[in-house]
């Protein structure tokens, strides 16, 4: 079985999401790491949404006030 063709970024960021170290990330079978992403984003989906960026929300209702 040959290692997984993604970059070293994003494997560092699918393990760091997926709670694994990046060596067994790399060598984990297609399907069992596509599992664990669908698994990871229904969890995603299912929480509410937050901001992306803190405080965005806050100075779009001041510009109405400044004008």
């Amino acid at each position: 079985m040959k290692p997984l063709q993604i970059s070293a970024d994003t494997a560092v960021k699918l393990a760091a999401k997926l709670k694994v170290p990046v060596e067994h990330l790399m060598h984990m079978p297609q399907h069992i790491l596509m599992q664990k992403i669908a698994e990871l984003a229904k969890e995603e989906a299912s929480q509410p949404s937050a901001p992306s960026e803190p405080g965005i929300d806050s100075q779009a209702g001041h510009e109405s006030e400044r004008s």
